[in-house]
């Protein structure tokens, strides 16, 4: 097996998520990645947890949305039992067609994700990481080669996590005792938000694996103006382009696309909290140095912002201030690395990509 795969796994269970001995593991994985499930099941057998695998097999859910009435979905009983004797789990990107559910209708979509969100509530109270494992397939989406892309992957991944986090606190100085954030980007972005009381989080492999992002929750009722998302995204099989939200009082008023809106009004038409903003999140890894349609990496590339449709992240909000609850969450990007700018607190904290603690900012 290829020495980087087991590094891999080890990052995942010591280091991300702490696994101890006796702790309830789930593995949830395409099979495609079955070289990093191999490497985490050894892992585990060394430490002397409990893992159980559940293989993704898009082909399957395919079949069972078209085929499901979409009057009924409800939370699977037994999944959310499972997920409530968990201590840790482990979800695994690397299928093999990224547009394998393109045609499942958005309706049927957006009530499998109401159904699951009460198992999606539960595991965010556990421990749980996402990754990805390299595969063809997403090569071929970042046109990549099979051997560069598992270079790129490793090299984002297998890192000095401790310089990592010594460089992202220098932002987490600055945003968590901030009042409100504006973001600039060209004449296409413009929005400001409250995180008044908000906790700014230092994602440097806790939950992501890669990480490398800065992030924090906005007040629900504070997010003003528009924002041109200029990165596509995949979403239940479809490809996002162009997408473009307007808010007024938090809540999202307008909103179009250039390809797939369709897709895009399913996701805000989810819930009530779907059209409010759960997240705002800053990428920092600078070894992301190209999109590569998956957001797990994409997200973290260090001239880019983005922001969370749904559900807020609970570590982030403090008790006793507002939550923004959806059985949803769905990132889409904002290119900063021209023309564009970061405020805090009516402080420029990044110009163009680069931050004001790094070398060749712009005052």
């Amino acid at each position: 097996m290829d020495d980087r795969v087991r590094r891999h796994a080890e990052i995942l269970v010591d280091d991300c998520a702490d696994v101890q001995p006796g702790d309830m593991v789930q593995i949830r994985a395409s099979k495609e990645a079955e070289d990093l499930v191999v490497a985490l099941y050894e892992r585990l057998g060394e430490v002397g947890a409990r893992p159980t695998l559940t293989w993704g097999l898009a082909r399957a859910a395919r079949a069972y949305n078209r085929a499901m009435d979409v009057d009924d979905y409800e939370t699977k009983a037994h999944e959310l039992a499972a997920m409530e004797e968990t201590d840790v789990v482990f979800l695994i990107g690397g299928s093999g067609n990224a547009f394998e559910s393109s045609d499942v209708p958005p309706e049927k979509s957006q009530a499998a994700s109401r159904a699951r969100g009460p198992i999606l509530e539960e595991r965010l109270g556990k421990r749980w990481v996402i990754t990805q494992h390299p595969t063809p397939a997403a090569a071929q989406k970042a046109e990549m080669s099979t051997a560069a892309y598992e270079e790129f992957v490793y090299d984002a991944i297998n890192k000095d996590w401790d310089e990592q986090r010594e460089f992202q606190s220098q932002l987490v100085e600055l945003l968590d005792p901030a009042d409100e954030v504006r973001v600039v980007s060209g004449d296409t972005t413009d929005v400001t938000m409250s995180v008044a009381g908000m906790d700014a989080a230092n994602d440097w492999g806790t939950k992501n694996m890669p990480a490398g992002e800065v992030f924090t929750c906005p007040v629900p009722d504070s997010v003003e103006g528009e924002v041109l998302f200029d990165k596509p995204l995949i979403r239940a099989g479809k490809e996002i382009q162009g997408a473009w939200l307007e808010f007024e009082d938090g809540e999202v008023v307008d909103f179009a696309a250039d390809q797939n809106e369709d897709a895009l009004e399913g996701i805000l038409n989810t819930d009530e909290g779907s059209r409010r903003l759960g997240e705002l999140g800053i990428g920092m890894n600078r070894d992301i140095d190209r999109f590569t349609y998956n957001m797990l990496f994409d997200e973290k590339m260090g001239d880019t912002v983005h922001m969370a449709v749904g559900g807020a992240i609970e570590e982030c909000v403090p008790e006793g201030q507002p939550l923004n609850e959806s059985a949803t969450h769905v990132d889409m990007i904002v290119d900063m690395s021209e023309d564009s700018y970061i405020e805090i607190d009516g402080e420029i904290v990044q110009r163009n990509g680069t931050f004001k603690f790094e070398d060749g900012f712009e005052e």
